[in-house]
């Protein structure tokens, strides 16, 4: 068994050690490297003790619990960035007491051996074969025993409360993230249910989460809310899980009478105008509910969309540019590989789209050097996530992150369609066999990929490299989240012309000039002339999503919500001011609105239904903006000049220098 899971590639924290540091460079006490042999600890111990505590814990515990772990993963990255003490065990679970042999080189008999005592087993090893994430897992973790899950991943949620949730790190977090919308994904299914009349409330109802088990499990809100909150900032009292398609009535039994449907035949008689392996569909049975009428369609389709799927509770799909996450905790505080453009990855950018490692870990060398996707850039956590991170998931729909902030859109299926579908008479192109079909649309569930040059993964990766600099009308983006093709959207006046930042046409808009604007701004003085690629203005400056969504909005409150409006606890106010007040997130009185701005907005479009008082208590809602104020440098995210002008600080955007990227946030 080989060494398995995206995280499980070990680490120890150990006091002094600066960020970014390999735990090889821990072993500060004259212990050998690990390329020397095994590791010794300091002195005596037993890996295998009670441990008394977690917080508080010595350097010479941490060692002393990440003994075996680091005769073969010598060289592995601090997860905590050495400012916490924490043996390997503590998270990922394991048997740090089992030693590598002297001398044991890596595929040998005495290796393996020690590895498979070593490493919790899974129950389908067929999968877990390299310490990849493996593709399209779908919902197997909930088949896995939960000490696999947590050895392959201990933020993921079936077990963080194990290790990252635990009472003495981030209980409060861990347990909001398992009630937030990014895990239960209750919008799309209510949306769905309601507007089509297959659930007849328009409060949400169904939610995914699960247990320690795998199993699908309700969540409520505690304390349970009042109508009140319901129907006035949209807390949920509880969501379920979704129910089988089989159990499902179709709601609206009219629907029966639509064009094209026939009166159904006697039961048990066959229709000799039935089209082969197409069974009649919207028939009147003579029976009732219960039996040709018994299932909704709308439940089944929700069943089987990839819209939002797989959600916060599984890991990414990881198996193409844009798809690579692990799940849980880790799936937005570990990075990944999935987006060359600098202004949605950042620092990240140089790492490539593939999921490719950067690791110094020694047992995962090899999987290093021959690029093997499915890997984290490093086995390290950050607070400062490049805006790739959240796009793996939030370039659902093509019209919210992508289009308004990236600038960016799903391919239409025709602009520049000629250099994505094969030539007419091509005789290099052959049609896929049913075999190549299921393959992929179990990777791309939309059908044309079946015809075009996309269905191969390895024509994705070239798109930006080989195909953007012939095309004539678009350029692609370097992310193909479930294999779909985005293109980057420019400023065109009424008849198509593309027009520069002054809002003249553009007479001969190349694709070197569409690549120079996707690369640059518009404040970009060698910009001037070309056409406008509307990426949103903040991206312009810098910012990644972390700029603006802090703790809560990532996080959630522990409270159950439907629509993302009632989530969101930042507005631009906050920042930015109103006409009468200037914003100060500096200062000790200074609130997220986000709720407030909701209720006087209410107030002024239903005054019956929204009073004085909710505006009260909207006002008291928020957080303080200063607490948010720390960014991972340690530096204050929002500072002041010596004129009272207010600067933000970058997450993660950096300057030639390396230091954190500033811009002046200009008040209303």
């Amino acid at each position: 068994m080989v060494f398995v899971g995206a995280y499980a590639i070990v680490c120890v924290a150990s006091s002094g050690v600066q960020p970014a540091s390999r735990l090889s460079e821990a072993w500060a006490a004259g212990a050998p490297s690990p390329s020397s042999g095994p590791l010794q600890a300091t002195a005596p111990c037993d890996p295998t003790a009670a441990r008394n505590r977690l917080w508080g814990m010595t350097g010479d515990e941490a060692r002393c619990r990440s003994l075996g772990c680091l005769d073969c993963h010598g060289g592995s990255e601090d997860i905590h960035n050495g400012k916490v003490n924490l043996g390997c065990i503590d998270c990922h679970g394991g048997h740090a007491e089992v030693r590598l042999p002297s001398g044991a080189q890596k595929g040998s008999a005495e290796y393996n051996s020690a590895k498979d005592k070593a490493h919790v087993q899974p129950r389908y090893g067929e999968v877990w074969r390299t310490a990849a994430n493996p593709p399209r897992t779908a919902a197997l973790l909930n088949k896995e025993s939960i000490e696999f899950v947590q050895f392959v991943n201990p933020g993921d949620l079936r077990v963080a409360n194990r290790s990252c949730g635990n009472s003495e790190c981030h209980p409060s977090e861990t347990y909001n993230v398992g009630h937030s919308m990014m895990t239960t994904g209750a919008m799309l299914w209510g949306a769905a249910l309601y507007n089509n009349g297959s659930y007849p409330l328009k409060n949400y109802r169904f939610g995914e989460s699960y247990s320690a088990d795998g199993k699908p499990q309700r969540l409520i809100t505690v304390p349970a809310p009042t109508a009140e909150d319901t129907a006035k900032r949209g807390v949920l009292p509880f969501l379920d899980p979704f129910p089988r398609w089989e159990i499902s009535q179709m709601g609206n039994i009219l629907r029966t009478f639509e064009r094209g449907g026939r009166k159904a035949v006697e039961v048990g008689l066959p229709n000799p105008e039935e089209s082969p392996g197409k069974p009649t569909q919207n028939l009147l049975s003579p029976r009732g509910l219960g039996t040709l009428l018994r299932t909704d369609p709308v439940f089944l389709g929700l069943q089987k969309t990839r819209l939002l799927d797989p959600m916060l509770s599984f890991l990414g799909t990881n198996d193409q540019p844009g798809d690579y996450r692990s799940s849980g905790c880790t799936a937005c505080h570990v990075v990944y590989a999935n987006d060359r453009d600098s202004f949605h990855s950042g620092p990240y950018a140089r790492y490539g789209h593939d999921g490719a490692t950067e690791t110094e870990d020694l047992a995962l060398r090899e999987a290093r050097d021959k690029k093997e996707p499915g890997h984290p850039i490093k086995h390290q956590f950050t607070r400062a996530i490049p805006s790739s991170q959240c796009v793996v998931c939030h370039m659902h729909p093509g019209t919210l992150v992508l289009m308004s902030y990236y600038g960016t859109t799903w391919w239409d299926l025709e602009t520049d369609g000629e250099k994505l579908y094969p030539a007419l008479g091509d005789k290099n192109y052959k049609p896929p066999t049913p075999a190549e079909e299921q393959a992929i649309l179990s990777r791309n569930p939309e059908e044309s990929a079946l015809r075009g040059k996309w269905r191969s993964v390895d024509f994705l990766r070239t798109l930006r490299d080989d195909v953007n600099p012939t095309l004539k009308h678009t350029q692609f983006a370097d992310f193909n989240g479930h294999g779909w093709i985005f293109r980057d959207v420019f400023k065109k006046d009424r008849r198509g012309n593309f027009l520069d930042s002054d809002g003249n046409i553009v007479l001969d808009p190349t694709a070197d000039k569409m690549k120079r604007a996707v690369e640059g701004t518009t404040e970009d003085v060698a910009n001037k002339g070309l056409p406008v690629h509307l990426k949103d203005i903040h991206l312009e400056k810098g910012m990644h999503c972390v700029d603006c969504h802090f703790r809560q909005d990532n996080h959630g409150d522990g409270k159950l919500y439907g629509e993302v409006r009632n989530a969101v606890e930042i507005d631009c106010v906050d920042c930015h001011g109103t006409l009468t007040r200037r914003a100060d997130p500096t200062s000790s009185d200074s609130w997220t609105s986000a709720a407030l701005v909701r209720a006087q907005a209410g107030r002024l479009t239903n005054p019956s239904r929204i009073t004085e008082g909710d505006i009260e208590a909207a006002a008291k809602a928020g957080n303080r903006m200063v607490d948010y104020r720390e960014l991972d440098s340690g530096k204050d995210r929002f500072f002041k000049d010596k004129d009272g002008n207010l600067y933000q600080r970058a997450s993660v955007s950096k300057d030639k220098d390396g230091r954190p990227v500033v811009w002046r946030v200009k008040q209303v």
